[in-house]
């Protein structure tokens, strides 16, 4: 390639990427409507993790149920989600995402209404099951196919949504019971006619015509739709192995867990180390434990009056939602890698200072109300953090990263990780809090986030506004000067 040449195509790159930033400046309002109906799954979670925070004690009482008993019932939907979350990877590549979030919600409802009208602590659990099960779906395909319909500028704020509305969940179930989590099961059911397929997934299938339509609507202006599918088209053409056709209607994702598992590539190691190192951190964290079990928590501490440990749920709830909002707004501005880092120093600060606390009240015959205040002060300050960076940026990161074959089945491996690790802290969060104390606990997940935040500095690359079709690169070999046979070359420099 002569000197005019390259700088010729140097020239094109640098177009591209101005229209790339100036075609999505604004926010095109069928893409946000989109990802608004799909990320209204996540609030199903939400739901669950608010009625139980607040049930905990009376489910207890009511039911004549044991700690260990509790921990199982907490920590059911969540081991559970992890078979949603590993199915739907392969269940979205054959049936297409937009049906996938109908089945995500119709499962859910299922479960939602055998836990509204559950008598007794076996179909309690029974609902907690199947709402697992949809759960794991919703966790995954919600941010997948909102990262897949997004402009590059805008996707951190809109694949965020999930977060936003796990956290309005929490918030609503504080005051609602399990029968009113099946209507936005329902919504979602009656929404998705208005929602088209993923344009990414059309491409896969070959089916380009409809992936272009897809692409006008959820782009401000015809050039910029044809722009992304071109970029799409190369990416699927390179990593599918042959030329965009209508041959690729036979693809049903095959042989993608062996190229995760068992045959990875170098780039590809690098991605799935990060995709489950983000998410098993998410939950090592102990955020979901903290709050289901925070009535729990200030018990402890000396608040014995229900209407009181409410009051705490509830401030704690207006923290998370006032940081995941002021998170989604400035994601694409700041960028993943400093609101993350953020989040996690926060988070290890305020655990041990809520540590401190705790192990202070546990201690003191007569309970300070100041000592208290600094303990509630903590909560929120890790809930708060955690809304910063954890928690709406593993979603978004997770479902940015892979390449577009691998991507449904990668981000459900890692959401996997994710359901399996929040599972097993909320069912041993009490056993292991009443051997070492609370305070005790408050310290290691302290310690666990000291890890989080090196593993973050040094392992995750920064995202912001790059197409999905790009951050490949980011995990290429920093070596390498000629495309990567097995990956993906975003564009022809």
């Amino acid at each position: 390639m002569d000197a005019n040449e390259m700088e010729s195509q140097q020239q094109k790159a640098a177009g591209e990427d101005d229209f790339r930033h100036t075609s999505t400046a604004g926010l095109n309002k069928f893409t946000l409507l989109c990802a608004l109906l799909a990320s209204t799954n996540s609030i199903l979670l939400g739901y669950d993790i608010g009625v139980m925070s607040g049930a905990v004690l009376f489910i207890k009482e009511n039911l004549k149920i044991t700690s260990v008993q509790v921990e199982i019932l907490v920590g059911s939907l969540n081991v559970l989600s992890l078979v949603g979350s590993l199915a739907s990877g392969k269940t979205s590549d054959f049936t297409g995402r937009r049906y996938t979030i109908v089945l995500a919600a119709a499962t859910f409802l299922v479960g939602a209404l055998l836990m509204g009208f559950a008598p007794s602590f076996p179909l309690l659990l029974a609902g907690r099951i199947v709402a697992g099960i949809g759960v794991g779906y919703s966790l995954m395909i919600a941010p997948l196919y909102t990262a897949e319909i997004s402009p590059a500028m805008k996707r951190g704020f809109l694949t965020s949504f999930p977060e936003v509305f796990i956290v309005s969940g929490i918030l609503l179930g504080y005051i609602v019971n399990f029968s009113l989590s099946a209507v936005p099961a329902i919504a979602i059911g009656i929404g998705v006619t208005a929602m088209p397929e993923s344009p990414r997934w059309l491409v896969m299938k070959g089916r380009t015509d409809e992936a272009k339509r897809v692409l006008i609507k959820v782009s401000d202006t015809v050039q910029e739709a044809e722009f992304r599918l071109s970029e799409i088209m190369k990416a699927a053409a390179m990593d599918l192995g042959e030329a965009t056709s209508s041959n690729h209607s036979d693809w049903r994702g095959q042989g993608v867990w062996k190229e995760l598992l068992l045959n990875p590539s170098k780039p590809v190691c690098r991605i799935i180390i990060a995709a489950i190192g983000i998410n098993f951190f998410m939950q090592a964290s102990g955020n979901d434990a903290v709050i289901y079990y925070c009535p729990e928590v200030f018990k402890d501490a000396g608040i014995q009056d229900k209407r009181q440990l409410f009051g705490v749920n509830v401030i704690m709830g207006v923290a998370k939602a006032t940081f995941v909002l002021i998170s989604a707004v400035y994601l694409d501005r700041f960028g993943r890698r400093p609101l993350l880092l953020l989040g996690s120093i926060g988070m290890a600060v305020s655990l041990a200072v809520l540590g401190m606390g705790s192990k202070f009240l546990q201690h003191s015959e007569t309970k300070p109300l100041w000592a208290i205040i600094v303990c509630i002060i903590a909560v929120c300050a890790d809930v708060s953090f955690f809304s910063i960076g954890l928690g709406p940026i593993a979603w978004v990161y997770s479902s940015e990263i892979f390449p577009l074959r691998l991507r449904a089945q990668g981000t459900g491996l890692a959401i996997s990780v994710n359901r399996l690790v929040s599972g097993v802290m909320s069912m041993t969060f009490l056993t292991i809090s009443e051997k070492i104390t609370f305070g005790g606990m408050f310290f290691v997940l302290s310690g666990i986030m000291v890890v989080a935040t090196l593993f973050f500095f040094y392992f995750l690359p920064e995202t912001k506004n790059k197409s999905l079709e790009e951050v490949w690169a980011l995990f290429e070999d920093k070596d390498r000067t000629g495309d990567d046979k097995r990956g993906i070359q975003m564009r022809e420099m």
